[in-house]
């Protein structure tokens, strides 16, 4: 139907669930639109199981194997790789890798058999499998995506299950339970994303590459990173976005389990304003080898107690907010309260970007409340072994902070843990109290 219309037209899905067998290709300035609740599902119902011992199978369901990319926590067996994921009656089962491994509530993809096996009898109830990997692709600009559900498509590592592209506005859909990234913005300059709830997908909540001055506004991104991708490094959580720029703010993002909010590599001119970034298992707030940023009156708590690979206490693990070998950042008026560290300042040796040498320079960090009196929060700066990072790149002022107790080494700066004092004495937050 899309292929037979002209280029600006309405399409509007029905109530009910249309299972999407290829990628839907809209056309320039067309929309895709429900006001009915219609779910666009990448799932096919498995059905015709039989008994295999004390399993039951379904086979010949599986596509063919294909080349497998991301890093999981799990670096044995490697779960989150693969994309087809099983739903019993709505519920997302647990990917296990191999059959001897099947208990109740779990699966098993055996690619080289083409079988499938669970350990619940599925008579009775509903089991689908995710096997399309994409709802909606970029082919064309000024593509409005309204109100749809979007679910249970086998997105690929880094891909997104519904893609945006330039000048898009994709708002008031709910994008959940995919193997991948819910919404990836990809050479979609001038987007924006709007109000939609991005929850339990298998990655990330929301991507973005390559796009200059999209916005991403009030969103609701939870509960993404379900099948087991590295926690602390790769784009596992809430937001990721790379090579970029634009606006994030008053999103409200929540118990992910990775970074919350994360500009990573040749980030420019980004915004990051008044969101709620809270309980994710990385940092709140990441902005590392970029450029030129605000982060400003932002409500950041309960961030960076996860635990996996590259998680820990120190200020080169998790954390409020972390600006990493960065230059031209202000970290203004925010809350950063009970994270597993307040505000952490890297220098890393990292190279080259578009826009000169990556080092940390000229970071202002100003009228922030940071409440760190629990037994781990610290905030301070960390420097690597020949990191270019220059005296009085970093300046902290006019800051409040709750510490507890005043003796507690509460700061870091040049290998050393300071308490109040000693951080006062080292040339930062003349201007600023603590209690």
């Amino acid at each position: 139907m899309i292929d037979a219309h002209s280029e600006g037209t309405t399409f509007c899905f029905g109530e009910g669930v249309h299972r999407i067998g290829r990628a839907i290709r809209p056309t320039k300035g067309s929309t895709l639109a429900s006001g009915e609740g219609a779910v666009l599902s990448g799932a096919v119902a498995l059905t015709g199981w039989v008994r295999d011992g004390g399993l039951w199978v379904v086979r010949g369901v599986l596509p063919a194997a294909y080349k497998l990319k991301g890093q999981c926590e799990d670096l044995a067996t490697k779960p989150c790789q693969v994309g087809e994921q099983v739903f019993a009656d709505g519920k997302h089962l647990t990917r296990v890798m191999s059959r001897d491994a099947v208990r109740a509530g779990t699966f098993f993809g055996d690619y080289a058999a083409n079988a499938v096996y669970v350990a619940d009898d599925p008579r009775g109830s509903r089991l689908e499998m995710s096997r399309t990997n994409t709802a909606i692709e970029v082919s064309a600009s000024d593509v409005t995506v309204r109100g749809l559900t979007i679910e249970h498509f086998a997105s690929k590592p880094q891909g997104g299950a519904l893609q945006v592209g330039h000048g898009w506005k994709v708002s008031g859909n709910d994008v959940r339970w995919n193997h991948a990234v819910g919404i990836m913005v990809i050479d979609g300059d001038g987007a924006e994303v709007r109000r939609n709830t991005v929850a339990d997908n298998g990655q990330l909540g929301i991507g973005q590459y390559r796009s200059a001055g999209v916005r991403i506004v009030e969103n609701l991104v939870t509960r993404n990173n379900t099948d087991g991708f590295w926690i602390a490094d790769w784009e596992s959580g809430g937001i990721k976005s790379t090579r970029s720029s634009g606006e994030v703010s008053g999103n409200d993002i929540v118990a992910n389990r990775g970074i919350g909010m994360w500009s990573d590599i040749a980030e420019y001119d980004r915004r990051i304003v008044a969101n709620r970034i809270r309980d994710n298992a990385a940092d709140g707030i990441r902005y590392e080898i970029s450029y030129q940023a605000t982060i400003e009156q932002n409500v950041v708590e309960g961030n960076g107690f996860g635990t996996g690979r590259g998680s820990g206490p120190s200020l080169w693990d998790g954390g409020g907010i972390n600006v990493n070998t960065s230059a031209g950042v202000r970290v203004v008026g925010n809350l950063v309260r009970g994270n597993r560290n307040g505000i952490s300042i890297q220098s890393r040796t990292r190279g080259e970007g578009p826009r000169g040498r990556y080092v940390l320079r000229d970071v202002v960090v100003e009228g922030n409340q940071v409440m760190m009196d629990g037994g781990t929060a610290s905030t301070g700066v960390v420097e690597n072994k020949g990191s270019p990072t220059g005296e009085g790149s970093v300046d902290f002022r006019r800051n409040s902070y709750r510490i507890g107790d005043r003796s507690a080494q509460r700061f870091a700066f040049k290998g050393a843990t300071l308490t109040w004092a000693e951080w006062q004495a080292a040339g930062f937050d003349a201007d600023s109290v603590s209690s």
